[in-house]
């Protein structure tokens, strides 16, 4: 059996040098490629079948969510690891859902990252203590549902709720309505609050 052929995938090129010279210090690993952002990770993995790919979340154009998706659809068998910075539990929801087999921050430790692409690299899934904590803690909340979602998202752009309202097709007492069910899920008191902790936890982009 050959080295793990890792396709490195984030729009910082530091990160990429840093993660490629791990890698080459390791024996049973080498980086095959780097792409800077979902289109080029899709379109490098359909030419280099890597054994695992390491994917950012947040990348100008393509993001990485998008890009797990669009692999996983191309491949079913992919093997993708995230690293990312963000540890919000609706972002980590959702990149395994799309297809990840494990979910590290780029706060990990240099061995963790190691042990995680060998760990996928076997069929096995990887997630760091720090994200199964996160996961953990919102495991009995209710999500926010896609209508909510839409208000959060005008709420954050500073739009009143008659200008939500306008925006959404939707009365005033609706609006209310979902802003109220919204502050419960969140466990929050108001709008700004609300949006603070909605990006925390991935529901809104940084």
């Amino acid at each position: 059996m050959g080295p793990i052929r890792v396709l490195i995938v984030d729009d910082h090129p530091m990160v990429r040098d840093g993660v490629a010279m791990l890698l080459e210090r390791q024996p049973d690993m080498v980086a095959v490629g780097e792409a800077e952002d979902g289109a080029q990770a899709l379109e490098l993995f359909r030419q280099l079948r890597p054994d695992v790919t390491l994917m950012d979340l947040q990348m100008p154009g393509m993001g990485g969510l998008e890009a797990v998706a669009a692999i996983r659809a191309a491949a079913p068998d992919a093997r993708i690891l995230v690293l990312t910075t963000y540890p919000g539990d609706e972002q980590i929801t959702r990149a395994l859902r799309a297809g990840a087999a494990g979910y590290l921050l780029k706060s990990c430790i240099r061995k963790e990252l190691i042990d995680a692409i060998r760990a996928v690299a076997g069929g096995r899934r990887a997630i760091s203590a720090d994200v199964a904590h996160e996961l953990a803690l919102h495991t009995a909340d209710e999500r926010l549902s896609e209508r909510e979602l839409a208000v959060l998202r005008l709420v954050a752009e500073g739009y009143a709720n008659k200008q939500i309202a306008q925006q959404l097709d939707l009365s005033g007492d609706t609006v209310k309505a979902h802003l109220k069910s919204i502050f419960a899920k969140l466990n929050v008191d108001d709008r700004t609050h609300a949006v603070t902790v909605a990006v925390r936890r991935g529901y809104l982009e940084r």
